[in-house]
């Protein structure tokens, strides 16, 4: 799939060097990368990896130190930054799924999906709507006006991947989104995730160590001493 890709993420010869002289130290070495629209990889390496630095390098939290980065169709990074506003880029074309929900305590459930589209400029109205649809694609749109400490952990989680998608980004970054949960509800973040995925044409990278989802992914990338290894996964149905 990756070959034929036109919209999604690819990485080519990524790299990250923390300091300089005998002290330096390369998190990446050269990785490379690419996932297709609807398509949901799975990222997996243990501790001191480079998974973290990947993953911040791909949302733009960072900057990597040499490599090419293309999101969609646009370049925005080629040993340098070719986008003016990181912020934006972040807010409007990159999703977070974090493995707390972090939803803000005192907005009820549409107020916390429609914030980041309202930021990016659009309507009230107009964002409330797209909120809805969201949580009524992800089966909590019964919870609408409910705050998040009136949400169950499985709920919370529903939430934040509708807040991933209000901007209705190419790309989504899920960094442990199944951690905390047990294996039906960690199957049924992965369900919905591939859902989204599907119905929305995004590209979904999945960072984990969950042993109970790693057999749902169809394509896998293991990082291991800075550089990723690609495989293909089991592809069961979660």
């Amino acid at each position: 799939m990756a070959e034929h890709l036109s919209q999604g993420i690819r990485i080519e010869g990524l790299r990250k060097r923390y300091g300089s002289g005998e002290t330096a130290v390369d998190a990446l070495k050269g990785v490379d990368m690419a996932v297709a629209p609807g398509e949901v990889v799975g990222l997996i390496g243990p501790s001191g990896s480079g998974k973290s630095t990947l993953l911040k390098c791909l949302g733009a939290v960072i900057e990597p130190s040499a490599g090419r980065m293309t999101l969609g169709a646009e370049v925005i990074y080629d040993e340098g930054w070719k986008i003016p506003d990181l912020r934006a880029l972040r807010r409007d074309n990159i999703g977070f799924v974090f493995q707390a929900p972090y939803l803000i305590p005192f907005l009820d459930v549409t107020d916390n999906i429609a914030l980041l589209p309202m930021l990016a400029g659009r309507p009230n109205a107009e964002s409330r709507r797209r909120a809805l649809d969201l949580l009524e694609a992800l089966d909590v749109g019964h919870r609408a006006r409910a705050m998040p400490s009136q949400l169950s952990g499985g709920e919370q989680q529903r939430v934040a991947i509708a807040r991933a998608l209000a901007n209705q980004p190419p790309v989504i970054l899920a960094d442990e989104p199944t951690a905390p949960l047990d294996s039906e509800r960690a199957l049924t973040v992965i369900r919905l995730l591939n859902r989204m995925a599907q119905q929305y044409r995004t590209a979904i990278i999945v960072v984990t160590h969950d042993e109970k989802i790693i057999p749902t992914f169809r394509r896998i990338y293991h990082i291991r001493d800075g550089r990723t290894y690609e495989e293909a996964g089991e592809g069961r149905a979660p």
